[in-house]
C-alpha cells in the first residue's frame, strides 16, 4: 500500500474509508447527516474543503443527505460514472479528489433541477456562527 493511502486510512473511520476512498456508498437512510436541519457549511470529511451550504439543502426522500446546488464551481469534480451497469456523474472533491456521491438531473425544478446526492460518512458539518 503507498504513503499516501496510509495516511487516509489512518484519518478516517474505516467505513469513511471504505466511501470516500473506494467509492462506497452507504446505507440509504443511515447516514448521520440526513435528517440536519441546522444552519451551517458542509465540508468534505477527508480534507475539510467547504462543499454545500446549509440553504441548498433539502429533503429528497432518496434516504441520502441532497443539495441543489454547490458552494462554488470549484469545490467538486464531476466525472462520468459508467459502473453497476447505470450512466451516472460522479461528484468527488476538488481538493482531495475523494468520492462524495452522485449527481442527478431530478432535484426541485424551482432552483437548479439538480440533486446531489451524498453520502453523510464523506462529510462533516461545521454549524452557523450564532448572532448574539
Amino acid at each position: 500500500m503507498d504513503k499516501i493511502e496510509d495516511k487516509w486510512k489512518s484519518k478516517l473511520t474505516p467505513a469513511q474509508y471504505r466511501v470516500l476512498r473506494q467509492n462506497g456508498t452507504e446505507p440509504a437512510g443511515s447516514g448521520q447527516l440526513l435528517h440536519n436541519k441546522e444552519s451551517g457549511v458542509y465540508t468534505c470529511a477527508a480534507c475539510g474543503v467547504e462543499l454545500f451550504s446549509s440553504a441548498n439543502k433539502y429533503d429528497s426522500g432518496s434516504g441520502w443527505p441532497s443539495f441543489d446546488d454547490v458552494m462554488n464551481d470549484t469545490s467538486v469534480v464531476l466525472l462520468p460514472d459508467d459502473s453497476l451497469g447505470m450512466n451516472r456523474v460522479e461528484v468527488e472533491c476538488a481538493q482531495c479528489g475523494s468520492h462524495l456521491g452522485h449527481l442527478f438531473d431530478d432535484g426541485p425544478k424551482a432552483t437548479t433541477g439538480k440533486r446531489y446526492c451524498i453520502n453523510s460518512l464523506s462529510l462533516d458539518f461545521k454549524p452557523q456562527a450564532k448572532q448574539e
